[in-house]
């Protein structure tokens, strides 16, 4: 796997040439040259005009300025020759928290005390998409949320456009499973859009139980119990021979 550097904007190295590469015209040769960092304020202009670029849905710009300067979120950027090429954005939240929609993801018993990582955006230059850098990224996402200390997470999840192939094939790749179907979820232009919620356990999370599972578990249960009953009535059988070769020898004796 390709290593990355994480740095930050303000200290990244000088450039020889003052303007900026466009994307369009550099060929990504090699993984090795993209660097991750987190978004800085200063990227609020570039984020933006990117977003615009690949997403259908407008964000406001109050948005844009909380993904580029609040904690709260996890916004990472992939940077090649100092331009932007790759994001992604998300956040850790309580379960309790989640819209109506998404109440289904983890069992209630679960849910009381675990948190979820919420996939807001994810995207990759055209130019340079087909490259790995949307894998790295989520990769990068990843790695953060299965860690000991980010153990009550127990699943990633996300919505997108049922009609968005190329975005469900990544995430079907990459281990995420249809949760949900959301008829009218989205409003594109002042139309109404389908979408699906894709979703990835981790940290011993799961989804709650089907009716198929609860009968898979005590057929389990009925299984374990007739192994166990079946090896008792093999120990009571030894038992009652035990003691009926005992009984036999001391009347033998008697005689």
């Amino acid at each position: 796997m390709a290593q990355f550097t994480l740095y930050n904007k303000h200290n990244a190295p000088p450039s020889n040439d003052i303007t900026r590469v466009d994307c369009e015209h550099v060929p990504l040769c090699s993984a090795n040259d993209v660097q991750l960092r987190f978004l800085v304020p200063d990227d609020l202009t570039e984020v933006r005009q990117l977003c615009q670029e690949w997403f259908p849905i407008d964000y406001p710009l109050s948005w844009y300025e909380d993904i580029t300067s609040s904690t709260r979120f996890f916004a990472l950027a992939a940077v090649y020759n100092l331009a932007i090429i790759g994001l992604i954005v998300a956040e850790i939240k309580p379960y309790r928290n989640v819209n109506k929609e998404d109440k289904g993801i983890l069992p209630d018993s679960m849910g009381r005390t675990a948190d979820v990582g919420y996939i807001l955006s994810l995207g990759v230059h055209r130019s340079h998409r087909r490259n790995g850098i949307g894998s790295l990224l989520l990769d990068a996402l990843m790695n953060h949320l299965t860690t000991v200390e980010r153990h009550s997470v127990k699943a990633i999840f996300l919505h997108t456009l049922t009609t968005n192939q190329p975005a469900i094939f990544f995430y079907e790749k990459r281990r995420f499973t249809l949760h949900s179907f959301l008829p009218y979820y989205y409003n594109i232009r002042g139309k109404g859009k389908d979408g699906f919620t894709y979703v990835n356990y981790i940290n011993g999370g799961h989804p709650p139980w089907t009716l198929l599972d609860h009968i898979k578990h005590y057929a389990s249960k009925v299984r374990h119990t007739s192994t166990l009953c079946a090896w008792m009535g093999s120990r009571v059988q030894q038992v009652v021979r035990w003691f009926y070769h005992k009984l036999l020898m001391r009347f033998n004796f008697i005689e």
